[in-house]
């Protein structure tokens, strides 16, 4: 199933990121952080402010999950519910549908905030090999929280959020993947000086103060 969906993936070529890359490729900054240390929230407050279009990786899984006739809605669903991290290919393919989509019906709208994503090696090695030349990683936005003040967060949203992942028992399964998956691939590009760390501990507004501050400056 999954090497079906790679291979379509690899027949599209050239999308149309193929060729607007030639005018303009996408610029990506990656936002990392654990379940529930407030990625969401604050894109949601960037793209309102800055000409950044959020794409949420967690969300589009979601959606396709739900989709009607979707090929892989049952197997998203079941690596959500174990709080594993979906295949890399069906992630990117998402993305990528989703950016070229914004791009077609705007080609201003180049810059992608990707929030959730890569979540692992093997979603960083997917990225650059399916990516490579077609979109520009400006930097990575890392958003530093505790567990505990992350758990506490989700538990809090999941009492109305309908999420099947907001819960105690999938949220240490979660936890337990971005801490051995997520966290190493923030130290890999932190070697490169590609990180930008805020403190999401903090109310929403002192994080995103900084956030701005760390925007205004990259350009």
């Amino acid at each position: 199933m999954i090497s079906r969906l790679f291979g379509y993936a690899s027949q599209r070529v050239p999308s149309l990121l193929d060729r607007v890359s030639l005018m303009m490729k996408p610029q990506v900054v990656f936002v990392l952080g654990g379940p529930g240390a407030g990625k969401g929230t604050q894109c949601s407050k960037i793209a309102e402010g800055y000409n950044y279009t959020h794409l949420s990786a967690g969300d589009l899984l979601r959606d396709e999950r739900a989709r009607e006739g979707s090929e892989f809605g049952q197997l998203i669903d079941s690596y959500i519910k174990e709080g594993k991290i979906v295949p890399v290919q069906i992630t990117i393919n998402l993305l990528r549908k989703a950016m070229e989509e914004t791009m077609q019906k705007d080609q201003k709208k180049f810059r992608f905030l990707i929030d959730g994503f890569p979540r692992n090696e093997d979603n960083l090695q997917g990225w650059n090999t399916d990516m490579d030349g077609k979109a520009d990683v400006k930097f990575v936005l890392f958003f530093d929280c505790s567990n505990e003040v992350c758990i506490k967060r989700c538990l809090e949203r999941g009492k109305s959020s309908g999420r099947t992942d907001d819960n105690r028992e999938s949220l240490e399964k979660r936890i337990k993947t971005y801490l051995q998956s997520t966290r190493p691939v923030v130290e890999q590009y932190e070697k490169h000086g590609k990180v930008r760390t805020v403190d999401a501990s903090r109310p929403v507004d002192e994080v995103f103060a900084d956030v701005k501050a760390i925007l205004d400056k990259e350009g």
